[in-house]
């Protein structure tokens, strides 16, 4: 293994914080949100900080929080099980087409994505009629969730079937791309959709009462937990377990969607998925660190695992890495989720102009509007320091470039 890359942020009453940030910027908003994660009691050894670390909602993007007897429901957030699939087809670049136009267009008709309100309309983001295929696996989920419906009937009304196989908006993605060997890959992000929006928003809400009720008082609202032992703990670790299960069947029904597309588009005949990875970035799941069994909650970051493959994107305009975890134990086998932001999205619509955006996502076929000027690249950590401040994590397998980006 190479040299330790971290720095460690002493937390005055809490655990320390673990920062693999040499070379990439910290904004201090994140390291006050993480010191207030740290001083939670039941904290594991120390809180490790990703390269791609920002501010988040409950608890900071680009953090680990190892923790016993207690899980913190906003740590996770609302985009439960969110993360990225990639797929290695047997296509080269010499195999597509001189213009990308086409398959671009044809990946946005065969996933629903973006998302339009209007009463009376459908939301263009979800299936009006899902297809057999939508269907039959939502069956695979259906039965746990009439469970999950019976306890908490709050989540009955909620986007679950219709969103199974829908990419959504914001940082969700689908990309054709370009390895080192200009091969062909299928590389998409996405996640629990409107059902497990619905499952964080209820259950962090739930943890907020019973603060409230048993008069616990904390660092900050965002990080009321459930104690182990108790009914809403259990329930809660069942729900965002399910909702896991739903992103990752819901990234693989895109893949299968997108794949289907490309088909109609390539006459060749081709193989998908020759080397595959399916990995979640937000979630929580039980582990074995420092000979302890804890629970291990990731907000934006990746399981490193040693030997275990992961994906880091870059932004709409840079490179994407496959990985291969280098399990350093002091991380909890954990990487970066991708670049992290630099910017929140209001201040890159006040500060990037559309002509930035365009040069910055040259050769890319992709959305080259105001509307996606929040995701633009100059938003985010350049990947390649990213990357270097994560060495002794992970080692990159494939870099990936993307020819096409599909933005909801």
């Amino acid at each position: 293994m190479t040299q330790t890359t971290y720095e460690v942020l002493n937390v005055e009453g809490g655990r320390p914080v673990k920062m693999w940030t040499r070379g990439v910027p910290v904004e201090d908003g994140a390291r006050a949100q993480l010191a207030k994660a740290a001083r939670m009691p039941f904290v594991f050894k120390h809180v490790a900080a990703m390269p791609d670390v920002h501010v988040g909602l409950g608890a900071t993007v680009g953090s680990v929080i190892p923790t016993k007897g207690a899980v913190i429901p906003a740590a996770v957030g609302v985009d439960i099980g969110c993360g990225m699939m990639a797929a290695r087809t047997s296509l080269m670049a010499h195999d597509l087409p001189d213009t990308l136009e086409g398959i671009r267009s044809a990946i946005e008709q065969a996933v629903p994505h973006g998302r339009s309100v209007g009463r009376g309309k459908r939301d263009t983001g979800s299936w009006g009629d899902p297809p057999p295929a939508i269907v039959d696996a939502w069956a695979t989920l259906a039965e746990r969730f009439g469970h999950l419906v019976a306890k908490h009937p709050r989540l009955k009304n909620t986007n679950n079937l219709v969103h199974l196989g829908t990419l959504g908006t914001g940082n969700h993605f689908i990309e054709l791309c370009l390895d080192q060997d200009a091969r062909v890959w299928v590389m998409l992000h996405s996640g629990s959709r409107g059902v497990g929006n619905a499952i964080g928003t209820y259950f962090i809400e739930l943890a907020k009462q019973d603060m409230r009720k048993w008069f616990i008082n904390l660092p900050d609202e965002d990080l009321a937990y459930f104690p182990e032992g108790t009914d809403h703990f259990d329930e809660y670790v069942e729900a965002v377990g399910w909702a896991q299960d739903f992103a990752a069947l819901n990234r693989r029904m895109m893949m299968a969607n997108v794949i289907a597309a490309l088909r109609r588009q390539i006459a060749k005949p081709f193989e998908a998925e020759m080397e595959a990875v399916n990995c979640h970035h937000n979630y929580v799941t039980r582990e074995n660190h420092f000979g302890e069994n804890v629970l291990v909650t990731r907000k934006g970051a990746v399981r490193a695992a040693r030997g275990t493959l992961g994906i880091i994107p870059g932004s709409m305009g840079a490179k994407s890495f496959i990985v291969r975890g280098l399990g350093n134990p002091e991380s909890f086998d954990s990487c970066s989720h991708g670049a992290g932001r630099v910017m929140s999205r209001t201040a890159a619509k006040k500060l990037v102009t559309l002509d930035e955006h365009i040069a910055d996502t040259a050769g890319v076929e992709c959305r080259k509007d105001e509307g996606v000027i929040d995701e633009t690249p100059k938003a985010y950590k350049p990947i390649e320091a990213v990357m270097a401040a994560q060495a002794d994590l992970v080692e990159i397998v494939h870099t990936l470039k993307q020819v096409v980006c599909v933005k909801g």
